[in-house]
């Protein structure tokens, strides 16, 4: 018989993912009972402590046919490597639980939204497919996670309610600054004492440990990820279109349920989330290559933390929420923040194409600083609305 708190999970929405790739613990609202915030707006908001980010959002629109071109283009050219790496993170994942997990106590990915959803439906794909060498038993979760409010707890509740026995393993597209790790570290505190019920769901890779797995991490903060490189992941430059239709989500104080986020129905025809999907997981099947055993991490290294503070003095910035490392993340900064000038480490660098372009269109200053910004390839900057806090 099914567990009835699995039952309970079930009645929760995919996107427009398949069910069977992931259950998304979110509220899904009415875009229509949701302010629509322009973005100076928003960001004066912001900066000015009156409203948090995850308090408002500006609603999506289609990408232009300029960003659809550029999307095709990143896709064609990274789909071979992130086949690979999903590979073998997969086979990592196999090696680590193959002898702990079965279909009564399956793996949990717990995707945080929305970079991380692609990413975890990989993975879910991965380890389901019966003809692989790493094939594991798993179910997979998109919970929300939000600067300086945390992981939703309800959710995160629900899924160890749901399965107090199976190991949890986070999933997130990309590093930046490492701020979400120090997030997810944050609110998983409160399992941290070795006799909590929950802890060895947590805490499986030993006491300190978070279960944190990434495709990159440039910051150097993951558990498990299949490298370090900031590249232009192909899911990284698109927004919901790419993350089955759902919104970045919108905060909701834990006695009132779940944190919510709004379904982009609009946006169905520029879907691009299940054929993503199903390109990288078609190449994947293919792959000659053998997986391989990943390394993995106890401790984070926060091999970029030198680097954030000197930017962060050079440009007089004592708000670090202000910087937006990696290709992904500068890319989506432009197109959600006000950026004031984005770094890059050169100037003609293939995998951002896109990112110049925007830059190019909307007037923005660019600073190419060679070596100085590496491992990052692009960073943004976000221009100062009123004092910095």
């Amino acid at each position: 018989m099914t567990h009835p708190n699995i039952q309970q999970l079930k009645k929760y929405s995919s996107g427009s993912y398949l069910a069977s790739d992931v259950t998304v613990l979110l509220d899904i609202v009415d875009k229509e009972t949701v302010a629509d915030v322009p973005v100076s707006q928003k960001e004066a908001l912001i900066q000015s402590g009156q409203r948090h980010y995850s308090d408002m959002l500006t609603l999506e629109q289609a990408p232009t046919a300029m960003h659809e071109q550029l999307y095709a283009q990143a896709l064609a050219q990274g789909t071979n490597r992130c086949a690979t790496d999903i590979a073998h993170l997969a086979h990592t994942l196999h090696h680590t639980f193959q002898h702990t997990v079965h279909d009564e106590c399956p793996l949990v990915l717990v995707s945080l939204v929305r970079a991380g959803l692609p990413i975890g439906v990989l993975l879910q794909r991965a380890l389901a497919d019966a003809t692989s060498s790493y094939a594991l038993s798993s179910v997979h979760y998109g919970i929300s996670i939000i600067r300086d409010r945390g992981l939703d707890p309800v959710a995160l509740q629900m899924i160890l309610e749901a399965y107090p026995n199976s190991p949890i393993v986070f999933v997130d597209g990309w590093t930046g600054k490492g701020a979400i790790y120090q997030e997810l570290a944050r609110s998983l505190e409160a399992f941290s004492d070795p006799n909590h019920p929950y802890f060895a769901s947590i805490y499986h890779q030993g006491k300190g440990t978070i279960p944190l797995l990434t495709l990159a991490d440039p910051a150097g903060v993951a558990w498990l990820a299949a490298s370090t490189d900031d590249w232009l992941i192909p899911s990284g430059l698109l927004n919901s279109t790419v993350s089955g239709l759902i919104s970045r989500s919108l905060y909701t104080e834990p006695q009132s349920g779940l944190h919510r986020s709004v379904f982009y129905d609009n946006l169905v025809e520029a879907d691009h989330s299940l054929k993503f999907i199903e390109q990288i997981d078609n190449v994947r099947q293919t792959l000659t290559i053998s997986a391989q055993c990943l390394p993995t991490f106890t401790r984070p290294r926060y091999q970029t933390a030198e680097l954030i503070d000197k930017i962060a003095a050079d440009y007089d910035i004592t708000n670090r929420n202000r910087i937006k490392p990696t290709i992904a993340e500068a890319t989506r900064a432009i197109l959600r923040r006000d950026p004031e000038r984005i770094l890059l480490a050169t100037a003609e660098h293939p995998d951002t194409v896109l990112l110049r372009h925007l830059c190019s269109e909307r007037h923005i200053a660019i600073s190419v600083l060679g070596a100085k910004i590496l491992p990052y390839q692009a960073i943004t900057l976000i221009k100062q609305r009123g004092k910095d806090d």
